[in-house]
This record gives C-alpha cells, sequence and structure tokens, in this order.
C-alpha cells in the first residue's frame, strides 16, 4: 500500500475519541481489558471492539501472561510519520476532559 494510502488507515483508526483515549492510557500503562473498562467507564464489549480496531491498525500490541491479556502502544514498529502522527493527536487529546478524568481513574 502506498505511504499516503496508510495515512488514511491511520487517521480513520485515530478518528474515534474513545480509541484516542485508550493509546492515550495504553502509551503510559500495559493494561488488561478489564482494567481499561475501569478506566474509561466502558462496557467490556465496547473496549475489546475498539481494542481490535486499534490492534487490526498496528497501534496495539498485546501479550498473554497466564490467564490475562495486556494490551500497551505499539509505536516502536511504526515509521517516523506515523510517531509524528500520534505525537500531534496525543497533544491535542492529553489537554481534554476526557484524559483527565481517565487519568484520576487510572
Amino acid at each position: 500500500m502506498p505511504a499516503h494510502a496508510a495515512i488514511f488507515d491511520d487517521l480513520t483508526v485515530l478518528s474515534d475519541a474513545t480509541r484516542s483515549r485508550m493509546l492515550l492510557i495504553l502509551e503510559r500503562h500495559e493494561l488488561t481489558v478489564t482494567e481499561l473498562c475501569a478506566v474509561l467507564q466502558l462496557p467490556q464489549s465496547t473496549v475489546s471492539r475498539h481494542l481490535k480496531t486499534l490492534g487490526d491498525g498496528s497501534w496495539v500490541s498485546s501479550r498473554r501472561d497466564g490467564t490475562s491479556r495486556y494490551y500497551t502502544l505499539a509505536l516502536d514498529e511504526r515509521d517516523g510519520h506515523t510517531r509524528r502522527l500520534w505525537s500531534l493527536l496525543r497533544e491535542q487529546i492529553s489537554t481534554t476532559a476526557g484524559a483527565d478524568q481517565d487519568a484520576r481513574r487510572l
């Protein structure tokens, strides 16, 4: 896929406020679905659906530990353009009321 087309895929994934909040949290902490549900105050099905979208877009990675699966932001595998895109988005999201509330619940 041409690089210019990939940016539109990334923008589609990042256009959802809930997914962006999830990435902000997962940048700082490796969490399970249950922990994300508690922080975001969302049902498990909603969190899992958003994690699937983020995983399909290569924005999150996961690892299994016993019966739990831990998720984290996966920027190491991404190119410089994607990291710059995330940096711009993080700057905007981190100042929102939702991000403040998430940080307190975390």
